[in-house]
């Protein structure tokens, strides 16, 4: 069955090109007008992949994604025609996994496309647990748990957790992280790293100012703490 892909903008044009253009990658495409439109379209359709513009009248984007996320963890690729960092942190920091800035190839959107959809997606061998310290995650069933409650990550948050996880006490570059848990260091950019981290300190750290977990390498970027318990 095709993935499903929400497209919402208020400019017409743009969802016909992007329709058209992700059709042909094989992807079923649902569009949205507004923010308020896009809430019962992603309800009923719920989408494997939102593409939203950030501006848009009657419930803007960041309205949508703070009012969204409560309710699922879909992947949300920002479009924006601001290019202030400040905006697109903005976005981040409420839990969108990519931006990409207006005008944009089309190509370049489908790289994001694929590249969100496979952090998404990707899944490891059944039953697969990582454990340290108070944390548990369990890839098979994308569930982490802090002090035994369920912590809701992104999905971008997940992958990242993970792979750091995976080898504890690895300093991974920004560039490392972007390539493990988007495939391709040219699809994201090195800020959103440093967004999802902060995101993941103040979800799985008792004091996120000081992390107990997940230390940052300074002049290179991060690691999971080797014990964490010590």
């Amino acid at each position: 069955m095709a993935q499903t892909i929400l497209v919402v903008d208020d400019e017409i044009k743009l969802r016909d090109m992007l329709r058209v253009y992700l059709e042909q990658e094989g992807y079923r495409v649902v569009e949205a007008g507004n923010g308020r439109e896009a809430l019962y379209v992603a309800r009923y359709e719920k989408p494997d992949l939102i593409i939203l513009e950030l501006m848009m009248p009657e419930l803007g984007g960041y309205d949508f994604i703070r009012t969204y996320r409560k309710e699922a963890d879909t992947p949300v690729i920002m479009l924006t025609a601001k290019i202030e960092e400040s905006d697109k942190v903005a976005g981040l920091e409420l839990g969108a996994d990519d931006y990409i800035t207006k005008p944009f190839g089309i190509s370049e959107m489908v790289a994001r496309v694929r590249a969100v959809l496979r952090r998404a997606n990707k899944q490891a061998a059944p039953a697969e647990m990582l454990r340290a310290g108070n944390i548990v995650l369990d890839r098979s069933g994308h569930i982490v748990q802090v002090n035994n409650q369920v912590v809701d990550l992104t999905p971008s948050e997940f992958e990242l957790l993970a792979t750091l996880m995976t080898t504890p006490g690895r300093a991974f570059s920004r560039l490392d992280l972007l390539e493990y848990t988007s495939g391709d260091a040219y699809e994201g950019y090195e800020r959103t790293i440093d967004v999802h981290i902060r995101n993941l300190r103040a979800k799985i750290e008792l004091d996120p100012s000081n992390p107990r977990y997940i230390q940052t390498v300074y002049g290179m970027g991060y690691r999971f703490a080797v014990n964490p318990e010590a």
